[in-house]
């Protein structure tokens, strides 16, 4: 279970690249994609192996809300990166479900190949806002 909460902290890790702003504001987008990193790094930090998959539900309703943010502070300017990147986010949602309701290996399986999805679809919007923030 402990692997589960890695694969899951690892796939939602936009990057450890912060957004700055010298003496300009800083973009919404910026302010957004620092909220999901707090979150990704409680994520990260919950103990799965003693407390089970449910520990991780508040922060994964929490991360999907805060990735909803991010996708309508991004559209405007990263609208096709932020729609991939919501599209993997709701299939890991759905996988995750079904995976906590039937721990099978298929049904991990799928899990894994929505965190890779995921960090990859992560991976493409970070890159495209790396000049923004």
């Amino acid at each position: 279970m402990k692997r589960i909460s890695g694969i899951l902290a690892a796939t939602v890790v936009l990057g450890a690249a912060g957004c700055a702003g010298d003496a300009e504001p800083v973009p919404a987008v910026c302010d957004s994609y620092a909220a999901v990193q707090n979150t990704v790094d409680h994520i990260r930090d919950t103990n799965v192996s003693e407390n089970g998959l449910t520990a991780l539900r508040p922060y994964l309703n929490q991360l999907r809300d805060q990735l909803h943010q991010l996708y309508l502070d991004a559209q405007a300017q990263f609208a096709s990166q932020a729609d991939v990147l919501r599209t993997t986010v709701d299939q890991l949602a759905a996988d995750v479900r079904t995976a906590n309701e039937a721990p099978n290996v298929t049904n991990l399986a799928a899990v894994r190949s929505s965190v890779a999805a995921v960090r990859s679809s992560a991976q493409t919007l970070r890159d495209a806002m790396a000049s923004t923030c």
